[in-house]
């Protein structure tokens, strides 16, 4: 008898888009060639290219993993680099300004850059600048002391010498449509995958209530034994055909609209900033998306606090727009997470799937976390339930961290100017942030230390578990003037590793310098790479 006789044959995916395209592509290498893989993809309407950033996992756990260069996806895709998210009036009341101030004339601007933190007996920087900072020994903000990232930020260097060296860590920003486009390319043309365009009209099922095909507007039935849910917030076979509810979590994240358009860019007078602009408003925050020639842009805000014309007019007026003769792009979405992300044979995938505001830049993040274990956890026609529930708890967590992580920036601003800013504090925080802000004012490290790459990326579980390290926690709440209420105790016992932490000051110092003497511009990077 053949062992692998009752094996899946046919994956059948709804949606193209980012999503429906990633999962094609990625579901075609992890399974060899050994299953039939069709995306179902209705005729779509042309949008404007707003944007999308990401995190810098990106290459490692998706593109080396299909076998595709950097550089190759990046020319396709109008990429740029992404060192950081910048935070920009999340301190002070008022609406953005050119050189924003908090209350106390401080530049209100602060960033959560992707570099990890080096230690010192296995602890954090963080730890060693807090006990200086408390101490009257610095005021020099947290990002700037212990990371390399902001200096370079500042000078619009890309994070890459020409010769291809890397200098740190980083993710990018891109068209997203232009990703989709590149990747449909790439799974019809080198995996085999089939493209249909047609429209599902209602999806089969059996007795057992596992979809058994899609029979679409021309009439045609698509067959399969698994069938991968990408059709976005509509959430077509996850929560229509299979009946699964939608966890709404708008009692942590407030905002559920977005307004967004695409600005030209002077890219030869003014640079490409190398990093997410994340810019507070009166009821949500914008983000500003820098790419070649342009930069997208949107305002995500919360309907509670302002009606779709108040959030446009309020947008155009931030960049000066006329907002009679602009195009905008006026997006709906849902906060919130499916009870369970896979039902039966149904898989759901991307905004399918689960979506908080993309203030971190998570969405791709999460699409692609859930393709890793979907295809570690490939069932058989079985669909055993061991390997659904594990399934299941893992997108669980993933989002249910990244929402608190997120939750935390709004909780933590102090401003209270606006009924929105004033309504995110009155907000339940879940039962797993509340302890590690407790952990954090007791001076204590909030996630495990991370040493370093090879320590943080040995293997893709643990980063996936771990993806908002002690550094990120620390950008956030010192960025905010949120700061622990003491030191880490330990550090009174510990007088060789406090001093032993200097020098990895003075090496930041070092970087600064190095990085800003000798990496090119990013705007000239960038201009390298898509050979203009």
């Amino acid at each position: 008898m053949d062992a692998f006789g009752n094996r899946i044959k046919k994956i059948v995916i709804l949606g193209g888009g980012t999503a429906g395209w990633m999962a094609a592509s990625y579901l075609g290498k992890a399974l060899q060639g050994t299953v039939d893989i069709t995306v179902l993809e209705a005729p779509s309407i042309p949008r404007i290219g707003v944007g999308e950033a990401t995190v810098p996992n990106l290459q490692r756990a998706f593109f080396d993993y299909l076998g595709i260069p950097e550089d190759e996806w990046m020319r396709e895709c109008n990429a740029a680099f992404k060192l950081a998210v910048k935070f920009i009036n999340w301190r002070s009341p008022g609406e953005s300004q050119s050189t924003p101030r908090d209350l106390d004339g401080r530049p209100d601007q602060f960033h959560h850059p992707f570099g990890l933190l080096p230690d010192e007996d296995q602890i954090p920087l963080s730890h060693y600048w807090f006990q200086r900072h408390h101490a009257g020994k610095t005021d020099e903000p947290f990002d700037y002391a212990c990371m390399a990232e902001p200096a370079m930020m500042d000078a619009k260097r890309g994070p890459r010498w020409l010769d291809g060296r890397r200098a740190t860590r980083y993710a990018w920003h891109f068209d997203a449509q232009l990703v989709a486009d590149f990747l449909c390319r790439f799974a019809t043309g080198r995996q085999g995958v089939e493209h249909v365009q047609d429209t599902m009209q209602e999806a089969l099922l059996d007795e057992r209530g596992h979809i058994t095909g899609l029979r679409t507007a021309s009439g045609r039935v698509l067959e399969g034994d698994l069938f991968v849910d990408c059709s976005g917030f509509r959430g077509l076979l996850i929560n229509k055909a299979m009946g699964e509810p939608f966890v709404d979590m708008s009692d942590h994240l407030l905002c559920d609209r977005a307004v967004a358009t695409a600005i030209p860019n002077d890219d030869e007078r003014l640079g490409v900033e190398p990093y997410t602009s994340s810019i507070a408003m009166k009821s949500g925050w914008t983000w500003k998306i820098p790419m070649l020639d342009r930069f997208g842009t949107g305002y995500v805000y919360s309907s509670r606090f302002a009606s779709q014309d108040e959030a446009t007019e309020e947008f155009s007026r931030m960049w000066g727009l006329d907002p009679e003769k602009e195009t905008f792009n006026h997006v709906r979405f849902r906060v919130g997470r499916n009870r369970r992300a896979w039902v039966k044979n149904c898989v759901s995938v991307g905004l399918a799937s689960c979506f908080v505001e993309p203030l971190e830049s998570t969405g791709i993040y999460f699409t692609y976390a859930a393709l890793y274990w979907l295809a570690k956890l490939i069932p058989d026609g079985d669909f055993d339930p061991a390997l659904v529930d594990r399934f299941n708890r893992e997108i669980q967590v993933m989002f249910d961290d990244t929402r608190d992580f997120l939750q935390a920036h709004f909780y933590c601003s102090p401003r209270i100017d606006t009924e929105f800013w004033k309504a995110n504090k009155e907000l339940k925080l879940s039962d797993a942030i509340q302890e590690k802000m407790a952990m954090y004012k007791a001076g204590l490290a909030i996630n495990q230390p991370i040493t370093g790459e090879s320590d943080y990326y040995g293997n893709f579980e643990t980063e996936f578990r771990n993806f908002w390290t002690n550094g990120s926690y620390y950008c956030i709440f010192t960025g905010m003037g949120f700061l622990p209420d003491r030191p880490l105790p330990a550090l009174a016992y510990k007088p060789e590793s406090v001093r032993a932490a200097e020098p990895l000051f003075d090496e930041v110092k070092r970087r600064q310098r190095e990085y800003a003497e000798t990496l090119p511009s990013n705007y000239e990077l960038l201009r390298a790479i898509h050979g203009r």
